[in-house]
C-alpha cells in the first residue's frame, strides 16, 4: 500500500513530466541553436529530429493508453473506496458505538475492535460527533466527543471475564437518543443469548434509532461441568451455534501451569454439546486445577478445578459376615454404588484379620465404619489419630452400635434406639425436616418419600442442636457431627442400607456424601463446615482470570464469596481462585449445568452484519501509481513513434530488462543450489565441537521439544554440580541437516504423529550408532503399554524407524549391568513414570572363569537404550529444585533417582565398561554390601 507522503509526491512529478513535450514543442517551434544551450538535457531534446513535424493519425492503443490515464486520474480524484464502510444517516447524525465486553467476545476482540475503530475513524472523516459505550459500563453516563477521544476510550476497554447484563445500559443510551434523535447505534454483539439480549435489543428497537447490528460468524465454545469419575476426568464442551469448527483440544494444567495431559473433542453435526475425557491414574487427575480449550483465548473456555474436584480415597468397613452372606444386601453395597461416582472406593480383602488397619494404611481422606460396634483398643487408638491428624471419620448406626458406644461418636447416644411404625409402636415412621442454614446440606431438597423407620437417639445434651447436620420432622437428630483435633466425625443415626430407612435408596443420600466427602479437604478450621454457627464464612480472591483467561492479580472490585459457592462467576465474585493457597476454592464463569445458547435478533428491524476481518481500503494512492506508470509509458511511446529513441537506446533497454530478470531469479537459483562441500561449521556445531554437550532430537511438537530440553538443562546442571564433567548448554538437533557426531548421547522423545524422517535422515541415525554414538529412545508410554495388549502408537512409530536399521538384540538391563554402577548404584531408570521397561544391548553369557563379579559390560557402549518413562520429564526441575512436572507415583525421591539414572548414562556413554575392570570390583562389592 503507498503511503501518503506517495501520494503528495505524485502531482510533482506529473507535472514535471508533462512539462517536457510542452518544452520540446516550443523549442521546435523556435529552434535555437543547440551548442548554445548550456544545459544537457535540453541539448538531447533539441538534438531530436523527427521525421515527420506532425503525424497524420494518433494509433488507437496511444489513444488508449491516454484515456486510461485520463480515466485513472478521475478515479482517484473521486476517492474510491475497497470494502466501505456503510454510510450513515446525514447530515452529521452521531454515531453511538456498543461492544460487548464479556467472555465471549474475548476470542475475536482483535477483530471487534478493529471494526469500531473503522467506524469511529469514519465519523470521523464526516466531521461526526462519536460515543462508545461498553455493556460493562451499566449506569455511567454517554458523552459524545470527537473520533480522537473516542478511540482512546476504545481502547481502554478490556473484555471481562463474566457475562454483564444488558439491560443496565438502556436508561444512558435513551438519555442520549433523546438528546440527539438522529443517533446512529452500531452494537457489536457477542451473539450469546446470556446478559438479557434478547430483552435488551426489543428495547433498543423501540428507541427509535437508526440500529446495525453487527455479529461474528465464529462459534463461541466453552468449557461447564467437570467431573473426576472412576472411568476418567470428564468436562462438558459446548458451543453455540452448530457452525464453524468442530474440532478442539482440551488441555489439562497442574496449579504451576504445567500440562499434565491433552484428549481431543468433535462435535456431530447438529450437536452443542460434547464431553472431553482424561483416562489418566487418579494420583494425575487429582493434580488437574485448569481445563481449557487450546488457543480459544477466554474465560468461558477454562475450567479451574479445586480440591471439590479431586477423587478422594474413601475406606469402607461393615459387617464382613452380612457381605459375605447377602452381598447385594450389606451396607457396604449401597455406599460403594453412592461413593462410586466422585470417589474411589476402598475395600479390605474378606478375611483381613485387621481391616481398619489395612485401610489406613492406604491413608484414605474418609473412613467409613458401617454399623461398627466395639473397637479394639489398636484400631481405637489408630482411628482417634487418623481423625486427629486431619481425617473424616463417618460412622452408620445399626444394631451393634446402638448395644454399645465408645469415644469416637460426636454426640452421646442411648442404648437401644427408637422403633417407629412397629408392631408394638404408635408411632409412625418420620420424614426429614428441611436443612438447617448451619447445615452444609443446605441447598438439598428433602423428599417426602424419604422415611425413617428405626433410629439411635442422642442424648438431649445442651450441644447437640449445634452438632446436629439433619434431623426428622419432629426435632430428633438424624445426622450429627464434630470437630476431633485437625479432623471431624460424622454420625448418620440410622443403617447404611435399608433395614431402618430408605434413605440409602434415594438420590439425597448419594448428595449428602458428597458433600460430606468434600469437607474432608476443608477441616483445617472449625468455621469451615459451618457446623454450629449460623453466619457462612467468607474466603478472599486470590488470583483472577481476565477476559482472556489468563490468571492474575485480583482486581480492587471482587469480594469474597461463601466457602460454598457454587455459582457462576459475576462482577462482584469473577471467576479465578479464593481463599489461602493450600485450600484454593474455584469460580468459574459457567455453572456446572449451564449451556450456551445463540442470541434471536429476528423481527427486531435491524440492519445486520457480519464482523469482517478485511478492513476498509483507500484506493486512491493505487490509482496515482497506475496514473504514473500509464504516463511514463505514454512518454516512451510518443518518443519513439517521433524517432526520437534511438534504436541502439532501445536495445541498451531491453538488455537493462532482461538481465534485471536474471538478477531477480538468480537468488532462486542459488537457494536450491547445492551445499559447497567445504562450508564452514555453523556456530552450534563449533561449539558443540569445543565442548561436550547433550543433545536431543527435535520432535516438531513444542510440549516434548520444551520437556526435552528442560530436562537436559537440569541434568547437565547436575553433571557439573556432581562429577567433573561440566557439559555445555544442550541444544536440540535435526539428523536430517545436522552433524550428530559432536554428541555423544542423543535423547530422542517419540510423538506418534509426527512424520518418519527421510531415509537419508534414517542412514545418519544408523551410521551415528556404528561410529559409537548412544541414542536414547523414549516413548514415553509406560502408563499406556501393557504386556499382553497391542502395542502403542509410540512403539509402532519406532518400530517402523528402526526397520531396516542394524540393531543389535536387546534386553532389559539386568541388576549387574556397568550402567547401573558407573556412578551410582542404582536399580533401573525412573522417568516421569518408574513402571516402565528399559532395554539395552543384550550382554554376552558370563564367563565362568572370571567368577562372580558385581558389574558386566559387552565390549564396548551400547549403540541404543528404549525406555518407557519419560526420562526427561524426570529430570526438569525449576530454579529452585523442585520437578517440573507431575511424576507418577511423584515425590522428591523419585526426582532424585531419575537424576541419577541420567548421570549414569551420561557416565556410560563417555566412559564405557571401565568400572568392570578388576581394580574396581572390591570397591563395589563394599558398597554393595552396605
Amino acid at each position: 500500500m503507498f503511503g501518503l507522503p506517495l501520494v503528495f509526491a505524485f502531482p510533482a512529478v506529473l507535472l514535471a513530466l508533462a512539462s517536457l513535450p510542452v518544452l520540446y514543442y516550443l523549442l521546435r517551434v523556435t529552434p535555437p541553436n543547440p551548442n548554445r544551450v548550456p544545459f544537457p538535457p535540453l541539448r538531447l531534446i533539441l538534438d531530436l529530429q523527427p521525421q515527420d513535424e506532425t503525424a497524420a493519425r494518433t494509433p488507437w492503443w496511444l489513444l488508449l493508453l491516454r484515456l486510461a490515464i485520463a480515466a485513472a486520474l478521475i478515479l482517484a480524484m473521486a476517492g474510491p473506496v475497497l470494502n466501505p464502510l456503510p454510510t450513515g444517516a446525514g447530515g452529521k447524525a452521531p454515531l453511538l458505538v456498543v461492544i460487548d465486553d464479556g467472555w465471549a467476545a474475548a476470542p475475536s476482540w482483535d477483530t471487534r475492535q478493529a471494526a469500531a475503530s473503522e467506524r469511529i475513524e469514519a465519523a470521523g472523516r464526516s466531521g461526526e460527533l462519536v460515543a462508545v459505550a461498553a455493556v460493562s459500563d451499566a449506569g455511567r453516563e454517554i458523552v459524545l466527543s470527537d473520533a480522537t477521544h473516542a478511540v482512546e476510550r476504545l481502547r481502554a476497554i478490556k473484555p471481562l471475564p463474566y457475562m454483564p447484563d444488558h439491560l443496565a445500559l438502556l436508561i444512558p443510551i435513551k438519555k442520549l437518543v433523546d438528546a440527539a434523535p438522529k443517533t446512529q447505534i452500531v452494537w457489536i454483539a457477542d451473539g450469546l443469548a446470556g446478559g438479557h439480549a434478547r430483552e435488551f435489543a426489543e428495547k433498543l428497537a423501540r428507541l427509535g434509532a437508526r440500529i446495525t447490528l453487527v455479529t461474528s460468524p465464529q462459534a463461541i465454545r466453552a468449557l461447564a461441568g467437570p467431573e473426576n469419575r472412576s472411568d476418567g476426568l470428564k468436562i462438558r464442551v459446548l458451543r453455540a451455534s452448530a457452525g464453524g469448527v468442530s474440532q478442539g483440544i482440551v488441555r489439562a494444567l497442574d496449579p504451576k501451569g504445567l500440562a499434565i495431559g491433552e484428549t481431543r473433542f468433535e462435535f456431530s453435526k447438529a450437536s452443542l454439546e460434547t464431553k472431553a475425557s482424561f483416562d489418566l491414574p487418579v494420583d494425575l487427575r487429582n493434580d488437574i486445577a485448569r481445563l481449557e480449550i487450546l488457543d480459544e483465548r477466554s474465560a468461558g473456555a477454562v475450567s479451574l478445578l479445586d480440591a471439590r474436584w479431586k477423587r478422594r480415597t474413601v475406606a469402607i468397613v461393615s459387617d464382613e459376615t452380612a457381605d459375605v452372606s447377602l452381598p447385594l444386601l450389606a451396607p457396604n453395597y449401597y455406599l460403594h454404588k453412592a461413593l462410586a461416582p466422585f470417589a474411589d472406593v476402598r475395600e479390605a480383602t474378606p478375611g483381613t484379620p485387621d481391616p481398619i488397619g489395612v485401610l489406613l494404611d492406604q491413608h484414605p481422606a474418609v473412613m467409613i465404619l458401617a454399623d461398627v460396634g466395639t473397637l479394639s483398643d489398636t484400631d481405637y487408638a489408630r482411628l482417634k489419630q487418623f481423625v486427629d491428624d486431619g481425617g473424616l471419620l463417618l460412622r452408620f448406626a445399626g444394631t451393634r452400635l446402638a448395644a454399645g458406644s465408645d469415644g469416637l461418636v460426636p454426640v452421646r447416644l442411648r442404648r437401644g434406639g427408637r422403633v417407629l411404625g412397629g408392631a408394638l409402636s404408635w408411632e409412625t415412621p418420620k420424614r426429614l425436616a428441611p436443612f438447617d442454614t448451619q447445615s452444609p446440606f443446605l441447598g438439598l431438597a428433602t423428599p417426602k418419600d424419604v422415611t425413617v423407620r428405626r433410629q439411635v437417639l442422642a442424648e438431649p445434651d445442651a450441644d447437640v442442636p449445634g452438632k446436629t447436620w439433619a434431623h426428622l420432622v419432629d426435632g430428633t437428630p438424624l445426622v450429627t457431627a464434630a470437630h476431633e483435633g485437625k479432623g471431624m466425625i460424622v454420625l448418620f443415626h440410622v443403617t447404611a442400607d435399608t433395614t431402618w430407612s430408605n434413605l440409602p435408596i434415594s438420590g439425597l443420600f448419594v448428595d449428602m456424601l458428597r458433600k460430606i466427602v468434600d469437607l474432608s479437604t476443608v477441616l483445617t478450621k472449625p468455621d469451615a463446615t459451618n457446623a454450629g454457627n449460623e453466619k457462612v464464612e467468607s474466603v478472599p480472591p486470590t488470583s483472577i482470570l481476565d477476559g482472556f483467561g489468563v490468571l492474575g492479580a485480583p482486581p480492587p472490585t471482587a469480594k469474597p464469596v461463601p466457602i460454598n459457592f457454587e455459582g457462576a462467576a459475576t462482577a462482584d465474585h469473577p471467576p479465578g481462585f479464593y481463599g489461602p493457597p493450600d485450600q484454593l476454592l474455584a469460580v468459574n464463569a459457567l455453572r456446572a449445568t449451564e449451556t450456551l445458547q445463540a442470541a434471536d435478533y429476528s423481527g427486531l428491524g435491524f440492519a445486520q452484519e457480519a464482523l469482517r476481518q478485511a478492513a476498509p481500503t483507500d484506493l486512491r494512492p493505487i490509482l496515482l501509481a497506475i496514473a504514473f506508470l500509464l504516463f511514463i509509458a505514454d512518454s516512451l511511446a510518443s518518443l519513439w513513434l517521433s524517432g526520437g529513441l534511438s534504436r541502439r537506446f532501445g536495445r541498451a533497454a531491453a538488455a537493462i530488462v532482461v538481465i534485471g530478470v536474471a538478477a531477480s531469479l538468480g537468488p532462486v537459483s542459488h537457494l536450491r543450489a547445492a551445499p559447497r562441500a567445504d562450508a564452514p561449521l555453523s556456530q552450534s556445531d563449533l561449539q558443540s565441537a569445543l565442548n561436550t554437550r547433550l543433545a536431543y532430537v527435535i520432535s516438531g511438537d513444542p510440549d516434548v521439544d520444551g520437556e526435552s530440553k528442560a530436562g537436559l538443562t537440569t541434568l547437565s546442571q547436575v553433571l557439573a554440580q556432581r562429577t567433573s564433567l561440566i557439559p555445555g548448554t544442550p541444544v536440540g538437533v535435526d539428523p536430517a541437516h545436522d552433524e550428530l557426531a559432536f554428541y555423544p548421547m542423543l535423547y530422542w522423545p517419540i510423538v506418534a504423529d509426527r512424520p518418519q524422517p527421510s531415509a537419508a535422515a534414517i542412514a545418519k541415525v544408523a551410521a551415528y550408532m556404528k561410529q559409537g554414538g548412544t541414542i536414547i529412545f523414549d516413548t514415553r508410554d509406560a502408563l499406556t503399554a501393557h504386556t499382553d495388549g497391542p502395542p502403542t502408537p509410540e512403539t509402532l512409530w519406532l518400530r517402523q524407524l528402526l526397520h531396516g536399521v542394524d540393531v543389535p538384540q536387546l534386553e532389559p538391563i539386568p541388576p549387574d549391568h556397568v550402567v547401573t554402577k558407573t556412578f551410582y548404584l542404582i536399580d533401573g531408570f525412573v522417568g516421569r513414570y518408574e513402571t516402565g521397561q528399559t532395554w539395552i544391548e543384550a550382554l554376552p553369557p558370563p564367563n565362568p572363569a572370571d567368577g562372580q563379579r558385581p558389574a558386566r559390560a559387552g565390549d564396548g557402549v551400547s549403540p541404543i537404550l528404549i525406555t518407557a518413562n519419560d526420562l526427561a520429564a524426570g529430570w526438569a526441575a525449576d530454579d529452585n529444585g523442585d520437578s517440573l512436572y507431575a511424576l507418577m507415583p511423584g515425590g522428591t525421591r523419585q526426582h532424585e533417582l531419575a537424576l541419577r539414572g541420567g548421570v549414569n548414562l551420561v557416565m556410560y556413554t563417555l566412559t564405557g565398561n571401565y568400572k568392570t575392570d578388576q581394580v574396581h570390583v572390591r570397591d563395589l562389592l563394599e558398597r554393595l554390601a552396605h
